[in-house]
């Protein structure tokens, strides 16, 4: 069985046991959260779409930790005129480890 969720304006595909990252969810570690937005479930030949969401489904994830990712460097140049700017920046994220699926 899995399921597509959607969190922070992106899909996921998860199922039972699933270690990912996502955006930065407001959540302590060790947290238990309910997903509720599921776009599709899928168990065995069963496959169930929402219009948009599927109507009472849900998937529990645990906070594992929260992190940033690596640097992404931002370079800005305009030749013969001396301008340089030099930027780095570090997206954070959630690891979520799925509990549950409830359809």
């Amino acid at each position: 069985m899995y399921a597509v969720i959607k969190t922070g304006g992106k899909q996921y595909k998860v199922s039972m046991g699933a270690v990912f990252q996502v955006e930065k969810l407001n959540a302590e570690i060790g947290l238990e959260i309910e997903i509720p937005e599921v776009l599709m479930l899928v168990d065995g030949t069963n496959v169930t779409l929402g219009k948009p969401v599927v109507e009472n489904a849900s998937v529990t994830a645990e906070v594992i930790n929260h992190g940033r990712g690596s640097k992404v460097v931002v370079m800005k140049k305009k030749r013969r005129k001396g301008y340089k700017v030099k930027r780095g920046h570090r997206q954070p994220f959630t690891t979520l480890k799925i509990k549950e699926i409830k359809a």
